[in-house]
């Protein structure tokens, strides 16, 4: 990347409408990019909002996923409301929202009403089970998500119950599918002059993250099991997380040069050609033999002693860290992906940028969370036209909401120091 070239989204104005996390993280990849988005809260904040008053570390997932972007707050209930958003599609590329089926229509404000006023916009709108279907009208959250989409029954060890994963996984691919989405229907746009609707649905974009799971489905025209931590679809071996000195470490072996990479590294060259492991399929059939082998030496090691020995030996392995340990990694942090940063309201954080890393365009600045309708009088000003006086006016009946005053919060960040190894 560089610090000169243009941002490939300059430009584009986006109405971010996302709550939560999967709306907001399409947002956010646009804003990074370069796109001006504008973040629609209602008058009291959206959901994540709500949690920075719990805990400073409760603020960073908002501060996380809305860096880069300004901020109204508007009353989409009220008609003055209404009117202000429709103003501001009129001359948005793109909308984003991520409400229940139906909310805006009824609202007067779906993609139906906003697309007469502006034939370019594209209208992204991410649900949990779509628009359409005998399912649409089911809540949706990323748990029951995980729950419906099949996600828990594939996680946890064959004896355990159905476990979630532990990250907010369905909100994400979401929200990176409803980013695809949009700039799918930007570029389609640019030939058609038109946009349109992009629709994404949750528990359809947890389908293919399951590839593996549904080999096994097809294999055995059965409920696909539990695996732990092996291959979802029972197809490698050895594929698992094995005990250390100091922890644990996943080791996978996916091809033959693997498998003789790994008994290099166990020194125990010998295994290349017993019989019980010649092959994946070899491997298969005697897993738990092949599990033990690897656990045995893997338990006299530590995890650096354990990948140093696989990394010579062109094996993937990597230590199974904790979250406190990947805040502190150095890679990240030199390739830029994570950055401390001095928020106004939240103090010390530490923050990450796109992971999409495109190295002809410009290096955005880095813009932290804006506060609750922070800048509802300049965007109004500016996209509208209004005056002082009537954004006054319009916050005294309600339309608006006051913006937040910022308290400062004290500085400190407790990750802690990178790691140099």
């Amino acid at each position: 990347m560089n610090s000169e070239g243009n941002l490939p989204l300059a430009g584009i104005t986006v109405l971010d409408l996302g709550q939560v996390y999967q709306g907001p993280y399409a947002g956010f990849l646009m804003a990074q990019a370069g796109a001006t988005v504008i973040k629609v809260e209602p008058p009291n904040g959206e959901p994540v909002r709500h949690r920075t008053r719990i805990s400073k570390g409760n603020a960073v997932p908002f501060a996380m996923l809305n860096a880069n972007k300004r901020n109204i707050s508007l009353n989409l209930k009220s008609a003055e409301g209404k009117e202000i958003l429709k103003g501001l599609a009129a001359k948005a590329d793109v909308l984003i929202e991520n409400y229940a089926p139906g909310v805006l229509d009824r609202l007067g404000l779906g993609y139906a009403e906003l697309s007469r006023i502006n034939p370019r916009l594209v209208y992204g709108s991410a649900t949990g089970y779509g628009l359409s279907g005998p399912d649409r009208d089911n809540l949706a959250m990323d748990l029951t998500i995980q729950a419906v989409g099949g996600i828990m029954s594939v996680t946890g060890f064959p004896d355990g119950p159905p476990t979630k994963a532990g990250p907010a996984i369905t909100d994400f691919l979401s929200g990176v599918h409803l980013y695809a989405g949009i700039l799918t229907a930007l570029y389609n746009r640019e030939k058609t002059g038109r946009g349109q609707l992009v629709e994404i649905a949750m528990v359809e974009t947890v389908y293919p993250a399951m590839a593996s799971n549904l080999a096994d489905v097809f294999n055995s025209k059965a409920a696909a099991p539990r695996t732990g931590n092996r291959h979802g679809g029972l197809a490698e071996a050895p594929y698992n997380v094995y005990p250390a000195i100091d922890g644990h470490v996943a080791i996978i072996s996916v091809n033959e040069s693997h498998w003789l990479g790994l008994t290099k590294a166990m020194d125990r060259p010998e295994l290349a050609d017993d019989p019980r492991f010649k092959t994946v399929l070899d491997r298969l059939k005697h897993i738990d033999a092949t599990d033990e082998i690897v656990s045995g030496w893997s338990s006299r090691l530590t995890r650096a002693e354990i990948t140093d020995k696989c990394r010579q030996h062109k094996v993937p392995c990597a230590p199974v860290r904790n979250l406190l340990e990947v805040t502190q990694d150095r890679h990240l942090h030199e390739r830029g992906m994570l950055r401390e940063i001095q928020h106004p309201e939240y103090g010390d954080i530490l923050v990450h940028r796109s992971p999409l890393v495109l190295h002809d365009a410009a290096i955005p600045d880095y813009v932290p969370s804006a506060g609750l309708g922070e800048h509802n009088g300049e965007v109004l000003q500016e996209y509208l036209g209004l005056s002082a006086a009537k954004i006054s006016e319009l916050r005294q009946a309600g339309a608006i909401a006051q913006a937040e005053v910022r308290t400062p919060a004290a500085a400190g960040f407790a990750a802690g120091a990178v790691q140099q190894s």
